[in-house]
């Protein structure tokens, strides 16, 4: 009776090295040769003094659709964040700059750096200060799979920043340079070279106007980061390029950190 593949009999890859079990270690140790981007996972709970802020470190994130705009979460069942995620049906994903190791390692249970963490409350949920990107989310679908669970969230609010990300790779953090910045931080925004020449100006019998200098567009303040216990229903910041001046930080943003999930050891 032939050998079924992934059996003892059948375990050698064509280049003579062996075929392995794929264990908890080693599906680890093999899914860490695919780098990602690092991103920290929020969301808020009632408390009796305002809403709590809670987030964890996940590098399983992914994009599934753009219209409408679906974001995808993988959650450990074992994580806090999964309750409180499923009770709340909302989270909040902030991807990471270069220089947010220590914001990744402390909302991942590592070395706790609350120093380096501010919060800014947006849309009702806490997101990391300084991040590249931060999305609000609802939760729109929820699937587990083995010992995670898929939350497929609706992007409401999205805010963008500029700069390199940070990446996760072979259980390391590394950073990368960013491309140099487009207007307002925003990569759909067309450079001054892509643009199609101007067509040239018409005589006319007025005399010709004086060149107007170019001027830097008006920098709105960024806005004053709120504290973990604000309540819900203050109003929001209105969105503002990461350029402008960092918010204020909270020297002790009293979040809970997760334990780094399996998947991103």
């Amino acid at each position: 009776m032939p050998d079924r593949p992934g059996t003892a009999a059948a375990a050698a890859a064509p280049d003579g090295t062996a075929l392995l079990a794929a264990t908890p270690d080693r599906m680890r140790g093999a899914l860490g040769h695919f780098a990602s981007g690092v991103t920290v996972v929020t969301t808020a709970t009632e408390g009796p003094d305002g809403p709590h802020a809670h987030g964890m470190t996940a590098n399983a994130f992914t994009s599934v659709s753009l219209e409408p705009p679906l974001v995808l979460v993988s959650i450990s069942t074992r994580a806090r964040s999964h309750r409180r995620i499923d009770d709340s049906g909302r989270y909040g994903v902030s991807i990471l700059g270069a220089e947010q190791g220590p914001v990744a390692h402390h909302f991942a249970g590592g070395a706790q750096s609350p120093e380096a963490v501010s919060l800014e409350w947006r849309d009702g949920l806490p997101l990391v200060g300084g991040a590249l990107v931060h999305l609000a989310c609802r939760v729109r679908q929820s699937h587990r799979a083995g010992d995670h669970t898929l939350f497929v969230g609706e992007v409401e609010g999205l805010w963008l920043g500029s700069g390199g990300p940070l990446v996760h790779y072979r259980r390391d953090l590394r950073a990368l340079a960013g491309p140099a910045p487009t207007p307002a931080g925003d990569p759909g925004a067309v450079s001054a070279r892509d643009q199609a020449p101007a067509p040239a100006p018409v005589p006319t019998q007025a005399p010709a106007a004086a060149p107007v200098p170019d001027r830097a567009p008006a920098r709105t303040p960024e806005p004053t980061a709120v504290r973990e216990h604000a309540p819900h229903q203050a109003p929001a910041p209105a969105p503002v390029p990461h350029q402008a001046p960092g918010p204020r930080r909270d020297p002790n943003p009293g979040t809970d950190r997760e334990e780094r999930p399996a998947h991103a050891r």
